[in-house]
């Protein structure tokens, strides 16, 4: 099992494009994007929890509940939520690319980003639907204009391919996606579209998408926020000509060991490319009674605004982390507690048993300044561990999002 070049077109049988329509701001930005599949695919998809979920959210919840599916188109620049004719443009979207495309209406997923509240000009997307198809490409050229196509505030382009070997046949599983801002477990403010070519049934996608979806992109963030767009998409065309995997066993596991391989890295480098942020921070919980409480309390720490913004200020100041552990609701005993910084530049134990130590300063800051920041804290009541990832808190996040719609 190992990462490769390819993206989204890793995989057999997909190709993808990616242009600038009109809709963002400026002449040269990508701001459409299109995934196709040659064959029917199998699909299964999560979305924002936000009880205010944007036109393409709510279109593509019924969509996905289908059988087949040939293509996801997207857009970044507007939102397409909360506008007047939201879901009129929605399915205009959707039923334009499925003319142009030569499908069914119903085949075609779709997804936007960008601003809240303002009408999608469809007529931009429908002008540019043919160049746009004369684009697709079975590439890794083709992937990367598809993910620039989906990006908004972020800096850094998300796009990974893993592949691995099962029924002694190569089996591929890519992916783009777009997440600086409004990022929050429970879907973390994203859109996401994974492709494989592994033959694998529905429910079971849909099984391994959650599973993962749990352990990657609901552990991470950047600011609390969730978005009304968070869209992750799966397709599977079974191209790959393995075995279909129609329940759980080692092919199952093997599959879902991939995908949460690539989610990982994915949901690592959303976190990392957080608006603003200067530091990848990882909270790695260890030697806890369950996972759940392990994740609740990486998840708090990773949350709290003094923590992050003790890591931009490359401040070891380990009571903001032993304080986020104390109010994530959880029950523990404090005098149990142990707390290390970690990084390239070393470890520095910073509590134990819930007591401070002397360490070395010049060391922990060192530790602080690295991109990413390891926080490990030990429990010591039991066997089970959990992760979650999150960035620092900076001016910078403050300068961007008070001015992302003007």
């Amino acid at each position: 099992m190992k990462f490769t070049e390819g993206g989204v077109c890793a995989a057999k049988g997909f190709s993808a494009s990616g242009m600038h329509c009109g809709i963002r701001r400026g002449k040269t930005k990508e701001d459409l994007s299109l995934i196709c599949s040659k064959i029917p695919c199998q699909g299964a998809g999560l979305f924002t929890r936000n009880q205010v979920k944007a036109a393409p959210v709510l279109l593509d919840m019924e969509t996905i509940k289908n059988e087949s599916f040939h293509a996801i188109i997207a857009n970044s620049g507007i939102a397409n939520a909360c506008a007047p004719h939201a879901m009129e443009n929605a399915k205009k979207m959707q039923k334009a690319a499925a003319a142009a495309l030569g499908v069914e209406e119903t085949s075609v997923l779709i997804g936007s980003t960008g601003v809240i509240g303002v009408d999608l000009d469809v007529s931009k997307i429908e002008a540019a639907l043919p160049e746009l198809i004369g684009l697709l490409a079975g590439t890794p050229e083709g992937s990367d204009k598809a993910a620039k196509g989906i990006m908004t505030t972020d800096t850094k382009k998300k796009e990974l391919a893993v592949e691995f070997e099962l029924d002694g046949r190569t089996v591929r599983l890519g992916g783009i996606s777009k997440g600086s801002g409004m990022i929050h477990p429970n879907m973390g403010t994203m859109l996401c579209y994974l492709t494989t070519d592994c033959a694998i049934s529905k429910p079971m996608l849909k099984q391994a998408l959650k599973y993962v979806c749990d352990r990657t992109f609901n552990r991470i963030s950047v600011d609390g926020d969730t978005s009304t767009n968070d869209s992750l998409i799966i397709l599977a065309n079974g191209c790959a000509g393995n075995t279909p995997i129609e329940s759980e066993g080692t092919s199952f596991s093997l599959f879902c060991d991939a995908l949460l391989m690539l989610c990982t890295e994915m949901a690592r480098r959303m976190a990392a490319d957080g608006e603003g942020a200067s530091h990848l921070i990882t909270c790695n919980v260890s030697e806890c009674e369950s996972e759940a409480k392990a994740e609740t309390l990486a998840k708090s720490v990773i949350c709290s605004p003094l923590t992050k913004a003790a890591v931009f200020g490359c401040d070891a100041n380990w009571g903001r982390v032993l304080c986020a552990l104390g109010y994530s609701g959880e029950s523990f005993d404090v005098d149990s507690v142990d707390i290390q910084f970690a990084s390239a530049a070393g470890t520095v134990d910073v509590c134990k048993d819930g007591k401070g130590l002397n360490f070395d300063e010049e060391l922990a800051e060192a530790v602080l300044k690295e991109p990413e920041v390891i926080i490990n804290v030990t429990m010591h009541e039991g066997t089970e561990h959990a992760t979650c990832w999150g960035c620092d808190l900076t001016y910078d996040y403050v300068k961007i999002n008070g001015d992302y719609r003007t």
